[in-house]
């Protein structure tokens, strides 16, 4: 499992505290710190003879209303990069058309279906930002380049960028703490977004240990 901050890292462990092979680790803010942490585990892991077998990026991240409400759960099944590309004239090009690269994963279709009924959630894109939407018309422009898109959050791709190349599915769970739009730090609810995580994880331990995170 790789979050981001520690707090993260202690909602999702804590749930898992009696699923021991499961390894919870807090790799970093922002796509460039989940891949080279997520990247590095996998690396060390594979290297001790341990080789993970499912990636799980967890965390709290900001939902789009309606769908998303504070408070909701939502399991991706397309994990997209909302930022990487170029402006042009016409606006935005991702950097698929440009001609490289990939701007989008999809977890394992089964597995994001069992998640989401196990504890109630949406599923549906969630998408990775390097910068996190403070206004309206950024809000408004995301939902339009991508309309399937439920939350927002800064590690998703990062962390399957990693699995990817080691050739390991990979999972996005958010717990949504604000809406997506202008900033408010009032309207956040961390505390409840992070027990809304942790409680979806206890949910998730019977399917996940379906799928054993590492041989040991």
């Amino acid at each position: 499992m790789a979050t981001a901050v520690p707090a993260e890292r202690d909602a999702v462990a804590g749930a898992l505290s009696e699923a021991p092979a499961f390894d919870t680790l807090a790799v970093g803010v922002g796509p460039a710190a989940a891949a080279a942490g997520t990247a590095t585990a996998l690396a060390r892991a594979a290297a001790e003879g341990r080789p993970y077998t499912l990636v799980v990026s967890a965390g709290i991240g900001g939902g789009f209303l309606p769908a998303a409400p504070v408070g909701s759960l939502v399991v991706a099944d397309e994990i997209t990069v909302a930022d990487l590309g170029a402006e042009t004239p016409e606006g935005f090009a991702p950097v698929t058309e440009l001609g490289f690269g990939a701007v989008t994963h999809r977890p394992p279709p089964s597995l994001v279906r069992e998640l989401a009924d196990a504890c109630g959630a949406a599923t549906g894109t969630v998408l990775t930002v390097s910068t996190v939407t403070g206004s309206a018309e950024r809000a408004a422009a995301l939902r339009l380049r991508h309309p399937r898109a439920l939350a927002e959050a800064m590690e998703g791709f990062g962390v399957a960028e990693a699995a990817v190349l080691h050739g390991l599915p990979v999972i996005e769970v958010r717990a949504v703490s604000n809406p997506v739009g202008p900033r408010d730090r009032a309207a956040w609810r961390i505390g409840d977004a992070l027990a809304a995580l942790s409680d979806a994880f206890g949910k998730f331990a019977p399917v996940l240990r379906s799928c054993t995170t590492h041989d040991r």
